[in-house]
């Protein structure tokens, strides 16, 4: 088992931290018109909802190519990074998903360019500035193993989820706060299974989360931009 050692556990806690400006709370990933629907609206729904995601979506692509990314990184290899960076945002199935993406994207370049990281100057701007491409290129400049950063990113992805929840459903914090519980619960089996994805089975089908973010994009009054 690899730990980390004081500062490496300090950077991950600075990269997943819901106070680094990213901008991500003014997204829901479509939970916001999937709760407008009717199809999120207790406890329990939420906890079906978001653990879906996270044993989908989540364990079969972002994370899968996180960890390639790291490693591309590693190896110092930008353009295998932006390959992967490019397939992963092929794998959105929505408009507002892929904006989404690039948006965080572009604002996790901008922090990293502002802690003197080169590289990362050369996606403040650009089309294949993929979330987990700038989380992967801090992870691995700071000394992050791959492990702890899907980790961090897995749980990033709960907590932001958690806290538009809190915004879109008449849940009180003890009710957040056990969702999200529930979530931390099976992180490690969804990075357990992440680690074991092969090329060839990255991919993920998620029709619901596809036709809430879809959906979304024309819903009439909302108060999130995916």
């Amino acid at each position: 088992m690899t730990f980390l050692g004081d500062v490496s556990l300090l950077r991950l806690l600075q990269l997943t931290s819901p106070a680094l400006p990213l901008g991500a709370f003014a997204y829901s990933q479509g939970l916001e018109y999937a709760a407008h629907a009717g199809w999120v609206k207790d406890e329990e729904t939420a906890v079906d909802w978001l653990r879906g995601l996270l044993s989908g979506p989540l364990c079969h692509l972002d994370l899968p190519f996180l960890l390639r990314m790291h490693a591309a990184w590693t190896d110092d290899d930008e353009a295998r990074v932006r390959e992967l960076s490019v397939l992963l945002l092929a794998f959105r199935e929505s408009a507002e998903l892929e904006q989404e993406d690039l948006h965080l994207g572009h604002s996790l370049a901008r922090v990293l360019v502002g802690h003197g990281f080169e590289p990362a100057q050369r996606f403040t701007r650009s089309d294949d500035a993929t979330f987990a491409a700038l989380h992967a290129l801090a992870a691995s400049h700071w000394g992050i193993p791959s492990r702890s950063a899907l980790f961090g990113y897995a749980y990033s992805w709960s907590e932001s989820q958690t806290g538009a929840l809190s915004r879109l459903l008449p849940l009180g914090q003890l009710a957040i706060q056990r969702i999200l519980s529930r979530l931390i619960d099976v992180i490690p089996s969804a990075v357990d299974a992440a680690e074991a994805v092969a090329d060839d089975e990255l991919g993920a089908l998620a029709p619901s989360h596809s036709m809430a973010s879809a959906l979304h994009e024309s819903q009439y009054c909302r108060l999130f931009r995916s």
